[in-house]
């Protein structure tokens, strides 16, 4: 679906703009934004929004009329003065004419342009849109006035009605400009703990009224993933109290929008969707090497190698925010030591490919910053598995995969991991995995064992594996138990009576020890 005019004004609108001529109507499809000064040399907008700055008012005729006929669809101008001669010109030019109020900063209506226009694709596509809907709807159900915020206090959406320009007190009239609120009101927010508040709980904040400040009573809750705050939600009283369920309806909104700034951040990950989209298709086998190479001026024939990170111990409200960081942080790392690097998320994990990469060492201390950074950025721990390098960019697939395998196989207290350091043991995962997945494999002597153990609350599975680990040696075996060596010999002689387990029979003993671990009691 493409990216209106009228969608483009249903995510801005007031006080930003206001439509003074649309002489195609306002579902006219926009294909991007441009910036023009009068003084540049002339280009060509087709479809275009085209703000013109530098010049305001009757002075920004001839801007307007020469972004029109280069194919501008819209043109936004800053008002000053009587309108009329630039309205005649819109409709004489064929392009719509957007009225910027004066005391509006351009980056900040460029910011909420780019926003909706991101890459072409409809409105919300980064989260915007949604947010705006969502602000309407808590402005509904509240019968307030409504704004989201991100951390540092920037207006990401607020709700518009034609009341709204009647109620809003000036700390929201400056907020939704983009300048600053004011500075003593907000210090005494500091002082009265209110951002902590919003901070540190999941909690509404009332916040009273200050006449003396032209400050009306308000509304407030963190939006948050997990332990993380992505934002805050901002209610203002109206013409009418607030509704009786006003602080329900935002302990639920801020969890909807939540969902939405999680996805917002992950698409500001580094580079452009179809990169990011590109490097995971060189990930996965699906995009073909030698596009790759063109499109990021990559020797084909080279080797590459990849690495593997994945987020451990993070919540499930917060994982994929955490990703959506952790790519920010393997990016810019990966590229430090290599100028051609390339990374990606790729479902719960990231990945970096690196070019001409034919030893470990220098990959090594790239994950251990990595795994460092992302520690002190987030408090989460990070693991980090390095594939074996290969021959040429078609080989990154493979890479992945023993990349992948490490991370799989990796014990909990390692940090990094190489493929040919661990190869044991990820031989053996990929073997459990096996056994797992074909139930026609199983031993039914140990399905008994398990059950066993289940039934009577015993530990005869993680004793036999203890003694198999130990090649026999039960005073080893038992220490590691922390039981009595006679303990330890009756679990086994008991197990072994009651799966039928030919212990002195060497493959039988492999196969009995490859089922008790993959029955996933095995390791005490």
């Amino acid at each position: 679906m493409d990216t209106t005019l009228r969608r483009l004004l249903a995510a801005i609108g007031e006080p930003l703009v206001e439509v003074a001529a649309a002489p195609a109507g306002l579902d006219v499809p926009l294909t991007g934004l441009a910036i023009v000064d009068p003084d540049d040399e002339p280009d060509r907008y087709p479809g275009q929004l085209v703000l013109v700055i530098g010049v305001r008012g009757r002075a920004a005729t001839a801007a307007l009329r020469a972004a029109a006929r280069r194919g501008a669809a819209a043109v936004a101008v800053k008002a000053g003065g009587p309108a009329d001669v630039l309205r005649a010109a819109a409709m004489d030019a064929g392009a719509a004419l957007l009225l910027v109020r004066p005391d509006v900063r351009w980056e900040r209506l460029e910011s909420l342009a780019r926003d909706v226009l991101h890459e072409g694709g409809p409105a919300g596509d980064d989260g915007s849109g949604d947010l705006n809907s969502l602000a309407q709807t808590v402005a509904l159900l509240t019968r307030g006035v409504v704004s989201i915020e991100d951390t540092a206090s920037q207006v990401l959406a607020y709700s518009r009605s034609d009341a709204d320009a009647a109620q809003v007190d000036e700390l929201r009239r400056l907020s939704i400009l983009g300048r600053q609120g004011p500075a003593d009101y907000l210090r005494m927010l500091r002082e009265w703990g209110v951002f902590d508040r919003l901070r540190d709980s999941e909690d509404v904040v009332h916040v009273d009224e200050h006449a003396e400040l032209g400050i009306r009573r308000r509304l407030a809750i963190g939006i948050h993933a997990g332990h993380r705050q992505l934002g805050t939600i901002w209610v203002q009283e109206g013409a009418e109290p607030f509704a009786e369920r006003a602080a329900e309806v935002l302990v639920g909104a801020a969890r909807v929008a939540a969902g939405h700034l999680v996805r917002r951040r992950s698409q500001q990950a580094p580079g452009g969707r179809w990169e990011r989209d590109l490097v995971a298709g060189l990930l996965d086998g699906r995009a073909s090497p030698d596009l790759v190479a063109g499109t990021f001026g990559l020797n084909e024939d080279a080797g590459a190698l990849v690495v593997a990170f994945a987020v451990r111990d993070a919540d499930a409200a917060s994982q994929e925010l955490v990703v959506a960081e952790l790519v920010e942080v393997v990016s810019v790392h990966a590229v430090a030591h290599r100028r051609a690097a390339l990374s990606a998320a790729v479902g719960a994990r990231v990945y970096a490919v690196l070019p001409d990469v034919h030893g470990t060492d220098v990959v090594r201390t790239l994950c251990a910053e990595v795994v460092s950074a992302a520690r002190r950025r987030s408090g989460i721990r990070i693991q980090a598995g390095i594939g074996s390098p290969a021959a040429r960019l078609a080989g990154v697939p493979d890479s992945r995969r023993e990349a992948d395998r490490v991370l799989d196989a990796m014990a909990e207290g390692q940090d990094v991991a190489v493929f040919g350091e661990i190869r044991a043991e990820v031989l053996l995962t990929q073997t459990l995995g096996l056994l797992a997945a074909n139930p026609d494999l199983r031993d039914p002597g140990v399905a008994r064992l398990v059950e066993y153990d289940r039934e009577h609350r015993t530990d005869l599975v993680a004793s036999v594996v203890a003694w198999l680990d130990a090649m026999g040696d039960v005073r080893a075996a038992a220490e590691r138990l922390t039981v009595h060596p006679n303990t330890l010999r009756y679990r086994v002689r008991r197990a072994t009576a009651i799966a039928g387990l030919r212990l002195d029979e060497p493959r039988a003993r492999l196969v009995h020890h490859l089922q008790l671990l993959a029955a996933g009691r095995g390791r005490p």
